[in-house]
């Protein structure tokens, strides 16, 4: 196939296009691909792909996509929807996050190259809502109480400024999704097909409420179909996205666990919230505790100790309510454990108990009674039988 000079003529509009059509040509995250747009640019490898004159085994990416051109189609589909195309250099990449992605391709980590352009949906800023940001992820046949803990999780983080993103699947994407916009706030769903398609086709009214505030984000251009293979493509984009990965419920086989080894891939953080020991649902989650790939988390102090300033957000130590024992000083707590619960005794005996002076079992004792933890009758003394 001959390329027409038209096609491959330079200009930034062409580098979008190119992009544009690469996205629907090339499945993401090859390392090669991504190697070749970066050597030769994104124009210049449409191009040769387009007359199948790239090197071999980037041509073999492409297969027989490489005569079709959408492009228009594409573009055209993504307004009418209120979509647009992202790419390297816009002020809305997510250049930051991203860069995780180029350092691990770099260092030989297969699967992991950034996306070559992003086609986004929503009035959110993919810049803006990806500089705070946690993935919650997690089984689709999550059970109650997986939901509620990825529902409340979302909620407390997002009222704390944290954007949460997640793969609008069912289960525990769905809930994080609906915990952040129960909080008033934007949230990310990244998708394993196009962003005009609802999948699940029960999530259309979920994905219109995300559009809202927050976005759609896939590597696929419209009318792309979620194929399985993509939707572990997809799981490395949320790690990327995002600071830090919570995984709240995940079976022996779920593809959240691979979500979590991406993440740990790109350097980030992953947590785990545990679950009963007898729910095959946290079958996952406690695998990766157990063979610390994760840390336990139980609530929203423990996340951001973990994503936030290092010696800052720390989580509040976990302790029971105060008791009025707990005021007392170390010669009173001392002289009160001497005393029997059966039996008075002088205040040398309790001095003996104890291990203290008779003078400081004396200047115990009458705060001890003042206190109601104690009595004195006839020079003995003896324990409240309340205490």
């Amino acid at each position: 196939m001959s390329v027409q000079p038209e096609e491959c003529a330079a200009g930034v509009d062409a580098a979008r296009s190119a992009r544009a059509w690469l996205t629907r040509a090339v499945e993401p995250g090859d390392a090669l691909m991504h190697a070749y747009v970066g050597s030769v640019g994104p124009i210049a490898a449409m191009c040769s792909l387009r007359s199948a004159r790239a090197p071999t085994e980037v041509q073999a990416l492409v297969g027989a996509r490489y005569d079709e051109d959408r492009v228009s189609a594409d573009l055209a589909a993504a307004v009418s929807i209120g979509a647009r195309l992202l790419v390297p250099g816009d002020r809305e990449w997510p250049a930051e996050p991203l860069h995780a992605m180029t350092v691990a391709t770099a260092m030989g980590v297969q699967g992991l190259a950034p996306p070559l352009a992003l086609w986004v949906r929503g009035h959110g800023d993919l810049a803006k809502l990806t500089g705070r940001a946690v993935a919650i992820v997690g089984s689709r046949a999550s059970t109650s109480y997986g939901g509620e803990q990825a529902a409340q999780l979302a909620f407390e983080l997002a009222e704390r400024g944290w954007t949460v993103v997640s793969g609008g699947a069912f289960g525990i994407d769905a809930a994080a999704h609906r915990g952040a916009l129960s909080a008033g706030a934007p949230t990310v769903a990244v998708l394993a097909g196009g962003i005009d398609r609802s999948y699940p086709a029960a999530h259309a009214a979920l994905f219109e409420r995300i559009a809202q505030d927050g976005l759609l984000v896939s590597e696929w251009p419209p009318g792309c179909a979620p194929y399985r293979h993509r939707f572990l493509i997809r799981n490395r984009l949320i790690a990327a996205l995002s600071v830090g990965c919570v995984v709240v419920e995940a079976s022996a086989r779920s593809g959240a666990r691979h979500t979590a080894g991406r993440a740990q891939e790109l350097g980030r953080p992953v947590m785990a919230v545990p679950g009963p020991v007898t729910s095959a649902m946290s079958v996952g989650t406690h695998v990766l505790l157990r063979d610390t790939e994760a840390r336990l988390v139980t609530g929203v102090e423990h996340v951001i100790e973990e994503i936030g300033q290092l010696g800052v957000d720390l989580a509040p130590l976990v302790r029971g309510p105060d008791t009025a024992r707990d005021a007392l000083s170390g010669v009173q707590a001392r002289t009160l454990e001497a005393l029997p619960r059966r039996r008075p005794m002088l205040p040398d005996q309790i001095a003996r108990a104890a291990g203290l002076s008779v003078r400081e079992v004396l200047s115990a004792l009458p705060a001890l009674e003042t206190r109601g933890f104690v009595e004195y009758a006839d020079g003995t003394w003896r324990l409240v039988r309340s205490s």
